[in-house]
This record gives structure tokens, sequence and C-alpha cells, in this order.
């Protein structure tokens, strides 16, 4: 080795990548801000704290120093449920993973417990649970703890309250059923965002690009042509995730009508965000940088991974922003509850992004390097 020519090539090699300021930046600050952000959802224990919706059947004083017991502790903020409404449905409706209901006759079976019939025998409090949440099972052990504590609180006697779980789904899931639709959405997203920006960035750079500009293609044709080619890559991705995950974990999901259609315009929407960050990305060096300064918040903060409920307020705003979220919003919906009203909202939400990104993004692309 020669440490003259070592130099020289570390001299060049550092002078690129201080000129290419984007590379910098997501190199050095955006790990940073990750950090900042992720240390902002784990470390805080106040985050931990959660909405326990109560419908309250009993309207009893007994139920009323219940509810008093589960608010005056640490780790739920008690919301009331309206009575004359069916919890499992309303559940569904609202998208809540945890739902504790107080019977009507609770403070009769509390009387009976403490010199009656039922003397001994633990009252059931029913709760309705998402098994699609992955917070759910933390909610459900917190609860555990705290309705015991709130029965010695409010009987004076040693914890007599049972819980009796019940699903909102009809069906038994597991996680990973859950889990397969996240990927799937994430999947499409990362091929879609990387290779249009990466395959953009380095045309760019070779100058293939603006001698596009002597064809007859147009901006149309070249966007359009490289969301058929993501589209065909999606298709594959999928197919492979569905057919791993059947013969390995047994996963069985809804395969329906609305699975082609979210893929089409999760496909068009990632395309058009790809092409519209494309002129961020001016060396190919620093379009992987770029990608992954829109890949990862989206990819940690959609409800991929961990349950979005369990992020800051802001944060929970901010994630219903990203399109991520309303992809996996509709591919749980389409799979797994098969709620086709649910399925649409989402799907209309995504379209509509796609439809002004994939405008935005045929107006944005230039044939010439210096845009």
């Amino acid at each position: 080795m020669t440490p003259r020519i070592i130099h020289a090539n570390l001299g060049v090699r550092l002078r690129s990548f201080y000129r290419e300021r984007s590379a910098m930046f997501f190199t050095f600050a955006f790990p940073v801000i990750l950090v900042l952000v992720f240390g902002t959802i784990f470390t805080k224990p106040e985050h931990l704290n959660f909405d326990l919706p109560v419908q309250d059947n009993s309207g009893s004083a007994a139920s009323a120093r219940l509810l008093e017991a589960l608010a005056a502790g640490a780790a739920f903020r008690v919301v009331v449920v309206p009575v004359a409404v069916d919890a499992t449905q309303y559940a569904k409706d609202h998208k809540l993973n945890l739902l504790l209901v107080i019977p009507k006759d609770f403070e009769a079976l509390q009387k009976q417990r403490v010199a009656g019939a039922q003397a001994g025998v633990p009252v059931p409090i029913r709760y309705v649970y998402d098994p699609s949440s992955t917070a759910v099972e933390t909610k459900i052990q917190l609860l555990d703890g705290v309705v015991a504590a709130a029965n010695q609180t409010a009987a004076g006697t040693p914890p007599a309250l049972t819980l009796v779980a019940a699903s909102i789904l009809s069906k038994r899931y597991r996680f990973i059923d859950f889990f397969v639709p996240g990927i799937i959405a994430m999947a499409i997203m990362t091929s879609c965002l990387s290779n249009a920006l990466n395959m953009n960035a380095e045309l760019r750079q070779k100058g293939i690009l603006r001698k596009l500009a002597t064809t007859p293609i147009t901006r149309a044709d070249w966007l359009a042509s490289s969301i058929v080619y993501q589209l065909i890559l999606s298709v594959i991705s999928t197919v492979a995730i569905l057919l791993v995950s059947y013969f390995v974990f047994d996963v069985r999901l809804h395969i329906g009508f609305w699975l082609p259609l979210i893929i089409v315009v999760e496909v068009i929407a990632f395309v058009g965000i790809g092409m519209l960050l494309t002129p961020f990305a001016k060396e190919a060096e620093s379009a992987s940088a770029v990608a992954n300064a829109f890949l990862f918040p989206m990819m940690f903060l959609s409800g991929t991974f961990f349950p979005v409920e369990m992020m800051p307020a802001f944060l929970q705003a901010f994630a219903k922003l990203l399109p991520l979220y309303y992809v996996n919003e509709a591919l749980r919906s389409a799979m797994i509850f098969v709620d086709d009203a649910a399925t649409l909202r989402a799907v209309a939400v995504i379209a509509a992004f796609a439809a002004v990104v994939f405008v935005a993004g045929t107006f944005k692309t230039r044939w010439d390097e210096s845009t």
C-alpha cells in the first residue's frame, strides 16, 4: 500500500462528500433526528399512559367507585362509552383495542359476593379487545393489576373481580396474521421509493435523462413505465410473502379484489414520491440517503411494527398524515377484518394521494440535469 495514494484518494472522496450537502445532511443529521424522535417515544414513561374506554351499564355507586379507582391510577385515563351501544361494534367502529364493560348487575353481584348466595364468587367484568393491536397485551396486563387493586379499594376485601375476554373478531388470529399485511405494505413502499430514486439519480448523473429529451418519450410515458415496472416487482414480492407466510406459518388471509387495487394505488403513490424527490438526489450516492429519510419515518411511524397509540399525541397526528399508515389500514381491513367500508375509506385516501403525486411527479420530471 502507498500512503500517498491512499491520502490523495481519501482527500478526493472527502471533498466529493463535502460538496454533496444533501448526503451530508442525511448521513449525519438524519440519524440524530431519528434518535430524538424515537427517544421521545420510548424513554418517557408518561407516553405509556393509555385511554381506557369503559361502558358502565350499572350506573351504581359500586361502579362509580370502580371508575374512580381506575382513573386514580397512573396507567389509564378513563373514557366513558355510551351505554346504549353494542360494545363490540363500538370498539370496531372507533378502532378501540380495549374496552371495559361493567355489567348491569355489578352492584348486586358485589353484595352477593360479600354476604349472599354467591359469597366468595368473583364478579365477572368483560373486556372487549382487538387482537390485531400489538399494544393490547400490555394494556390487558395493566388492567389486570389495576382492577385487582381497584376492587380492594371499592369493596375493602381481597381482589374478587375476574376479567372475561371477548375478541372483536369472530375468528381467532395470531400476531403474525396482522404482521404480514404490514410487511407487504412496507416491502412495496421500499422497493418503489428506493428504486425510483436510485434509478433516476443514476440516469441523471450519467446524462441519460438529458438525452431522453431528443426522443419521443414524454414525462407521463416515463412515469407510467416506471409504475408498470414497479407493479410487476410488487406483485412478485407480495406473492412471495404470502406463500412463505402460508407454508411456513400457516397464515390464512382473505385474498379478494381489494388486494390488487391496494397494490396498484400504493405503487403509484410511492413511485410518484420517488419522482418528486429525484431533484434532491443530485448524485447516485445521495439517492439512498434521501430515500431513507422518507422510508424510515414511514416504516416506524405508520403502525407496521408497533402500535401508533404508543406514540405521543403529536406523533400520532403525524402518523395519520403518512400514506403508509392508510396502506396498512387498507390491507388489514381487507385481508383480516374483511371490512369493505373501512377498506374503501383507506383506499380512497391512498388513491387521492396517489393522484396528486402522480400529476406532480409528471410536471416535476425534467430531462435536463439542472433540476
